[in-house]
C-alpha cells in the first residue's frame, strides 16, 4: 500500500474526510444491526477492524476468459449486421464476392487482433490504443489521441449506439406509426443512465450483464441463421445462381467494400482496454481474441448466407432494416421481436464500451494527462466511478445538441490512423526494445500487412470525403496546443492550483474515491 505520507496533501485531506463519513455511517449501521456472534450463536457487535482483503481499494482481476469473450463479441456485433449489412454487397457487386469480402475482412481483423494480443502480453497496462501509443511514441502522440477521444469521438460514437437503442426498443410499441423524436431521446437517456449506473456500482455485475447480452445477440443471430440455412439446404438457392458473375463485380468500388467490412469488424481491440483486470492476461487475452474472432466471422458469414437465401439482391439493397425485412418474409407476426433483439444488441455494445473506455481515462489520469480524480477507485465498490462518469455529460450533450452523424463522418478516419500507428509501434518496439519478454509473439508479416491495411483505409477516407476528413484531422491537431497548455506546464499560478485542488478534493468526497492501493 502507498504510504499516506507519500500522497499529495489535497488527496490526504479528502481521504480523511471520506473515511470519517464512512466510519460515522458504519457506526449508525452497527447500532441497528448485530454483527458477529457469541458462543451460543447469538449475534453481537464486533469491534474488530475489517480485514485487509475486504478493505483494499483496487480494481482487481475480475475479467475471466468467458467475460473477455463477451466483451469482444458483445461490442463487435452491434446493430449494423441487423440493420444495414448491405455496404459490402453494394460495392462488391455480387453475392459471391460479398461473402469473400466478409471472410477476408475477418482474416485481416484477426491479424490486427493478434497484433494487439502481442502488445497486451508484454505491456500489461489497461488503456488500449492510448497506452500502446504512450509506450511506443511517448506522451505527445498519446495525448493527441486522448484529446480526440474525449472531445468528440467517444461521446459521438456512444450517442449513435444509444440512439439506435432508443429507436429500436420503442419500435414495437409504436408500430406502424413513427416514433416521436422526444420519446427516442428519453429512452436513449434512460438506457445510457442505466449503463453508467451499472458500471459505477460493480465490475462483476457489469461483466455478468455483458455475458447475458452477448448471449442474447447470439440467440438473435441464430433466430435468423437457422431458418435461413434450413431454407438453403431445402434447395432455396436460386439467389446464389451466377453468384460470381464477372460482369457484376465492380473492381473500382471493391476497396469501399473492404472499408465497410473492416468497419463491421471493428471492436476486437476493446479487451486490451482492461488488461490489468484480466486473469492471467498472457493466456486469456490471445485466447479470448482468437475465439471471439472465430465466433464473429462465422456469425457474419452465416447470417449473410441466410439473408441471401430468403431475399434477393434488390430486396437487400432496398431494405431499411434487413433483419426486420427478413423476419417479415419468413416469420410473419414474430417479426415484431426483431427490433427488440436489435435494441438488446445495442445495449450490450453500450455496456461493453463504457466498461472498456473508462479504463483509458483511468490510465490517462494516472499518467498525469487528465485530472487525478479520474484514476481513483470507490472505497467500497472498487469501481473507477469518476472515469466511468466522464463520458456521461459529454454523451448527453451530443444526444441533445450535436450533429452526431456529421461528427462521425469526419472523425472515422482517426480510428484507422490510430490503430495503424499502434501496430506500427509494435514493429518499432521489435527493433528498439528487442529484450522485452514477449509471452505471445506473432510473425512479423501479420502486423506489417495489417498496418498497411489501416493506412489504406485512411487513404480511402481522404479520397472519398476529403473535406470532412480534413476537418477531423484539424480537430485532432488541436490536441497539440492543448497538451502544452494543460499537461506540459511546469508551474501553474497558485490561485489556479488551489482551485484545481479544491475541485479535486470536492469530487473525491462526493464520489467517495481514493487512490488505489499498490
Amino acid at each position: 500500500m502507498v504510504a499516506k505520507a507519500d500522497w499529495p496533501r489535497p488527496q490526504l485531506v479528502a481521504l480523511q474526510e471520506i473515511l470519517s463519513l464512512w466510519n460515522r455511517n458504519m457506526k449508525r449501521r452497527s447500532s441497528s444491526e448485530h454483527v458477529g456472534g457469541d458462543e451460543n450463536g447469538h449475534q453481537m457487535l464486533s469491534c474488530e477492524p475489517p480485514r485487509e482483503k475486504d478493505t483494499k481499494v483496487e480494481l482487481g482481476k475480475k475479467v475471466t476468459l468467458l467475460s473477455g469473450i463477451s466483451v469482444i463479441v458483445g461490442i463487435m456485433i452491434g446493430a449494423g449486421i441487423f440493420i444495414s449489412p448491405k455496404g459490402i454487397l453494394k460495392y462488391s457487386g455480387s453475392i459471391g464476392m460479398s461473402l469473400i469480402v466478409w471472410i477476408a475482412c475477418g482474416v485481416l481483423s484477426l491479424f490486427g487482433a493478434l497484433s494487439y494480443a502481442e502488445l497486451g502480453s508484454y505491456i500489461k497496462k489497461s488503456g488500449g490504443h492510448y497506452t500502446y501509443l504512450l509506450e511506443a511514441f511517448g506522451p505527445h502522440v498519446a495525448f493527441v489521441k486522448l484529446w480526440a477521444d474525449v472531445t468528440v469521438i467517444r461521446p459521438a460514437g456512444m450517442a449513435v449506439i444509444c440512439l439506435a437503442f432508443g429507436q429500436y426498443i420503442l419500435e414495437p410499441l409504436f408500430m406502424p406509426c413513427d416514433i416521436p423524436p422526444t420519446a427516442v431521446k428519453l429512452a436513449t437517456a434512460i438506457g445510457l443512465t442505466s449503463v453508467m449506473y451499472t458500471n459505477s456500482m460493480s465490475v462483476i455485475w457489469t461483466a455478468r450483464i455483458q455475458i447475458f447480452f452477448t448471449l442474447c445477440k447470439l440467440v438473435a443471430i441464430s433466430t435468423i441463421t437457422i431458418p435461413g440455412l434450413y431454407q438453403f439446404f431445402k434447395g432455396e438457392t436460386h439467389n446464389f445462381e451466377n453468384a460470381f458473375q464477372i460482369n457484376n463485380i465492380k473492381l473500382s468500388t471493391l476497396p469501399l467494400a473492404f472499408y465497410s467490412g473492416m468497419y463491421a469488424y471493428s471492436g476486437w481491440f476493446y479487451l486490451n482496454f482492461v488488461t490489468e483486470e484480466i486473469h492471467n492476461p498472457e493466456r486469456t487475452l490471445p485466447l479470448a481474441i482468437c475465439i471471439s474472432m472465430a465466433i464473429v466471422t462465422t456469425c457474419y458469414v452465416l447470417i449473410n448466407v441466410a439473408y441471401y437465401t430468403v431475399m434477393s439482391v434488390e430486396e437487400v439493397l432496398a431494405s431499411e432494416a434487413v433483419a426486420v425485412t427478413f423476419a417479415k418474409k419468413l416469420m410473419g407476426d414474430f417479426s415484431f421481436a426483431m427490433p427488440v433483439f436489435v435494441a438488446m444488441s445495442c445495449y450490450g455494445s453500450m455496456n461493453g464500451s463504457v466498461l472498456a473506455l473508462s479504463r483509458t481515462f483511468l490510465v490517462a489520469s494516472r499518467e498525469g494527462q487528465l485530472p487525478e480524480v479520474y484514476s481513483m477507485i470507490h472505497i467500497r465498490r472498487n469501481t473507477p466511478i469518476a472515469a466511468v462518469l466522464i463520458l456521461y455529460p459529454l454523451t448527453m450533450l451530443q444526444l441533445f445538441l450535436g450533429d452526431i452523424y456529421s461528427l462521425l463522418n469526419f472523425m472515422s478516419f482517426l480510428r484507422w490512423l490510430s490503430i495503424g500507428v499502434v501496430v506500427l509501434g509494435l514493429i518499432y518496439l521489435r527493433y528498439t526494445r528487442p529484450d522485452l519478454p514477449r509471452p505471445f509473439k506473432v510473425p512479423i508479416f501479420i502486423p506489417v500487412v495489417f498496418s498497411l491495411t489501416c493506412f489504406f483505409m485512411v487513404f480511402l477516407s481522404l479520397y472519398s470525403d476529403p473535406l470532412n476528413t480534413g476537418i477531423g484531422f484539424a480537430i485532432s491537431l488541436t490536441g497539440i496546443p492543448a497538451y502544452y497548455i494543460f499537461v506540459h506546464v511546469n508551474r501553474r499560478p497558485k490561485w489556479l492550483q488551489r482551485a484545481l485542488d479544491s475541485i479535486n478534493r470536492s469530487l473525491q468526497i462526493l464520489l467517495e474515491v481514493v487512490p488505489p492501493e499498490q
